[in-house]
């Protein structure tokens, strides 16, 4: 049998993509209006609600570590952690775990 020469790859191009400090204030805030909009949608000692709240918590974590990571000055991890946040809400307004008024302007909704 034959050897094959190696497959040679082409090196990853890096890229690069500038946060900066106007664009991290505006995820911010849109995430932050994301939450103080969000209500809990399922009822009380419902396995739905404890869902819901394990998306909101999960949304209202990530912030507050993006919010940290700012502060240290990190805007990498920041905007990270930012879009995870909103990722979360986004899930929870779909799936129909979040009240959210029909808004789908600041939230991804399927209709």
């Amino acid at each position: 049998m034959k050897e094959q020469a190696p497959i040679e790859e082409e090196p990853a191009k890096e890229m690069v993509i500038e946060i900066t400090e106007e664009r991290m204030g505006k995820y911010l805030n849109i995430t932050k209006m994301a939450l103080d909009k969000v209500k809990i949608a399922p009822p009380e000692r419902s396995a739905g609600r404890r869902i819901a709240e394990d998306f909101f918590n999960m949304a209202r974590s990530y912030y507050e570590d993006s919010l940290h990571f700012v502060e240290e000055g990190d805007r990498v991890n920041a905007f990270a952690c930012v879009n995870y946040a909103h990722g979360w809400l986004d899930a929870g307004a779909r799936l129909g775990l979040f009240d959210v008024g029909g808004d789908d302007v600041l939230f991804t909704l399927s209709e």
